[in-house]
């Protein structure tokens, strides 16, 4: 869930498919410029404070009307902490509220990002395929390109194991 807008402070690793810090500083600044909630989890959760990640995500789904981003922006946090299990319930009840084809990808490419962390690489290529085919129906090229890559490096770890 890339929030930041400057794309210099941070990559996805195309290996691993988690985001690694190349501006810590950048980001930090982030944090002190008021920036919004959902981009605050994801930042805090990026930089590795964990716990500040939950709590405020957790205050954030709590206090929202639309659950759908607070709960994958909480799913991504608990899921850098590798607690699948609390990030796959969180995953499952924003598929149920998707409601259209982008946001089920979003989801879809999510589960798939939690699968890969898993080293389930056969559930995460399909959950990958699954939201490049969601994302090209809904034209968005540049996410299906993505979810592309990623469940061909998905695909590559599955021959591999």
């Amino acid at each position: 869930m890339a929030l930041v807008n400057d794309v210099e402070a941070w990559r996805l690793d195309p290996a691993t498919l988690r985001e690694v810090v190349l501006d810590r500083a950048m980001i930090e600044s982030r944090l002190d410029d008021g920036c919004p909630a959902l981009e605050r989890v994801w930042i805090l959760s990026v930089l590795g404070r964990d716990q500040e990640a939950v709590a405020e995500g957790r205050l954030l789904l709590a206090h929202s009307r639309d659950r759908f981003r607070p709960l994958l922006v909480l799913a991504h946090a608990y899921q850098r902490q590798y607690r699948w299990h609390k990030a796959a319930k969180l995953h499952e009840e924003a598929l149920r509220m998707a409601g259209t084809a982008p946001r089920e990808a979003l989801v879809r490419h999510q589960i798939g990002r939690r699968l890969f962390d898993e080293a389930r690489y056969r559930d995460a290529a399909a959950e990958f395929e699954w939201a490049h085919d969601l994302y090209r129906i809904a034209g968005r090229t540049r996410l299906a390109e993505a979810s592309r890559q990623a469940m061909l490096r998905a695909r590559q770890l599955a021959q591999q194991y």
